[in-house]
């Protein structure tokens, strides 16, 4: 009984399957079934993913787009408004790399203008004992008191240990020690702004009557402590008193000072600033 039933319906769902077998063995010819296609490598996936964004005009967002403006060049020197003088300045319309300072015959002139300003005892080198007896020089003329005296000791020692190192009989400055010295100060923008810093106390010791500012008097007072004749002074003032009031504040002395280090133009008034400039 159960045979013949399984019989009469069995027939259909037999051919059922027989149609289906015949139907996937066509299709054998164009796809292969038999084996799971194969996984790519993480790189070939990358390839292919790369080709089809390709072919759909896919663009990466993460690819940088440049200017076609290029950088501005480094400064060869980094100035400051402290310190440069307005003849150094770049008027151009454009900004130019600053020439290095101190190359000039004028500015060599110079150099060695105070070179023999600083040689205090006349023997052609600079020694600390030179420093110490221009200091004892400005100190004794009694418009300093106690506490500014011995700064002004404290910072002539500091400058002589910082530009010529060690304090002994046997450390002596020619003068082409000193511009090459000094040559590499004006050009370094940290022992530039501290090239100048005595300055104001040599203004305080010839300020007698402690006005705030100094009259062609005092200006000769501070020529005979450097060693230099009331002619040279008086020459000297006349060209660096712009204004012509005949007074020279602090601020106008100690500017005139700095300038004289760094100021590479002929016709500035600061030429004058340390008496008559030497002939070589």
């Amino acid at each position: 009984m159960s045979f013949a039933l399984l019989r009469s319906h069995g027939r259909p769902a037999l051919a059922l399957i027989e149609r289906q077998v015949r139907s996937l063995s066509s299709l054998s010819g164009r796809a292969d079934f038999s084996a799971p296609a194969p996984v790519p490598k993480p790189t070939e996936g990358k390839s292919y993913l790369r080709e089809n964004h390709l072919k759909k005009g896919f663009v990466s967002t993460s690819v940088r787009k440049y200017s076609k403006k290029t950088a501005a060049p480094e400064r060869a020197y980094n100035s400051d408004d402290d310190s440069d003088s307005d003849d150094e300045r770049d008027n151009g319309p454009r900004q130019r790399q600053r020439k290095e300072r101190g190359n000039t015959e004028f500015w060599r002139r110079k150099m060695r203008t105070l070179h023999g300003v600083l040689d205090v005892n006349k023997d052609g080198v600079i020694s600390y004992d030179d420093f110490m007896l221009l200091t004892e020089k400005f100190a004794s003329l009694g418009h300093l008191d106690a506490k500014a005296k011995n700064e002004f000791r404290d910072i002539m020692r500091t400058t002589w240990e910082q530009q010529w190192g060690e304090i002994t009989p046997y450390n002596l400055v020619t003068v082409e020690q000193y511009l090459t010295e000094m040559h590499h100060v004006v050009n370094d923008k940290d022992l530039k702004k501290k090239v100048h810093r005595f300055l104001p106390y040599l203004y305080k010791a010839v300020d007698k009557d402690r006005s705030g500012s100094i009259s062609l008097n005092e200006f000769k007072l501070f020529f005979r402590c450097l060693g230099l004749t009331e002619e040279n002074a008086a020459v000297s003032f006349a060209v660096i008193d712009k204004n012509g009031d005949g007074q020279i504040t602090l601020d106008e002395f100690v500017k005139l000072g700095k300038d004289f280090f760094v100021s590479e133009k002929e016709t500035h008034v600061s030429r004058m600033f340390w008496g008559p400039l030497v002939d070589h």
